[in-house]
């Protein structure tokens, strides 16, 4: 990600979790505690716009902001979590609660933060609807299981056999659509007939969120949602989205963007996953295997590859 690493030899991974050696004695760790790290976060100003803003939802207190435009992010900016040590900022950090390993809380510091703020913002309440598309990826396939824990209505879609595959082997309760076999107008149809709607415009999601890099599934999201819906975008395409003003003007549909959560969200997302089961599905390769996992995760098989620093090499 330009302008990222800004030099080579880099130390890569945003996200990490591991077992705390020496801390401050006036910090709330101590030696022992395993901790989860996000990328983001590492050494804020403390003065600038972002860190002295906690005014909005989940917002983390004054001086500290994980969006501080000048702190470092762990793995992209500097060195990351593929190091047998790592110096991290107890500001940005969570204890591992009871029930959880540092292989499992890994992946959520980044893909399961992401995904459950995502949620977060798309406003609901019990009872309603969201689609998450790309269901069966790093992050759609945590979606799915925090929704439906949430007590939401989910559909699930996802284009490719492997991630379909992950998904449905969830067994969440969530539907889960293959897109090039359901076209949206198909789908929305059969949700009027759930739901016993017949007027268009409140037929559809509630909310969807958009996960891939793909404008055919932000359209695809798009055309699912009822009129004055939400869609939450957290991809980044670098050519952008192509958004139809008919859906903003006439149908009143919202479109969010959503990067992370604060380090507030972080600590409930944790606990979130502690009492409620959720996890992620990982396969692990030792720091050797790092070609690898690249290598298994360029074929798109779906959940998460992790590197475990106590595998054998």
């Amino acid at each position: 990600m330009a302008p990222h690493p800004p030099s080579l030899p880099h130390i890569c991974s945003h996200e990490f979790a591991g077992t705390i050696i020496t801390a401050p004695t006036s910090s709330i760790y101590k030696p022992g505690d395993k901790v989860g790290v996000p990328g983001r976060g590492f050494h804020p100003c403390g003065t600038c716009f972002e860190c002295l803003h906690d005014a909005w939802p989940d917002s983390d207190p004054a001086g500290f902001s994980v969006y501080c435009a000048h702190a470092t992010n762990h793995g992209i900016g500097g060195a990351g979590g593929f190091r047998e040590y790592a110096v991290v900022d107890e500001r940005q950090v969570a204890k591992i609660p009871e029930g959880l390993t540092p292989v499992e809380v890994a992946p959520l510091m980044c893909a399961g933060l992401t995904v459950y703020a995502a949620l977060k913002r798309c406003g609901l309440k019990p009872g309603q609807s969201v689609g998450i598309m790309g269901c069966g990826g790093g992050l759609g396939h945590l979606g799915l299981q925090f929704a439906v824990k949430m007590g939401y209505r989910v559909l699930g879609m996802d284009a490719a056999d492997a991630p379909l595959s992950l998904a449905e082997s969830l067994k969440t309760g969530a539907r889960i659509v293959d897109v090039r076999k359901e076209s949206a107008e198909q789908v929305k149809a059969q949700l009027g007939k759930e739901d016993g709607r017949n007027e268009p415009g409140e037929i559809g999601l509630d909310a969807v969120i958009i996960l891939p890099e793909s404008q055919k599934a932000f359209d695809y999201g798009m055309k699912l949602l009822r009129n004055h819906g939400r869609c939450v975008v957290v991809s980044f395409p670098n050519a952008g989205f192509h958004v139809n003003a008919g859906d903003l003007v006439f149908r009143d549909i919202e479109v969010k963007g959503s990067l992370i959560g604060s380090n507030w969200v972080l600590k409930e997302m944790l606990e979130f996953c502690a009492g409620e089961g959720v996890k992620s599905i990982t396969r692990r390769f030792p720091l050797s295997g790092l070609n690898k996992l690249v290598e298994e995760y360029n074929k798109g098989a779906g959940g998460k590859l992790v590197i475990d620093m106590s595998v054998e090499e």
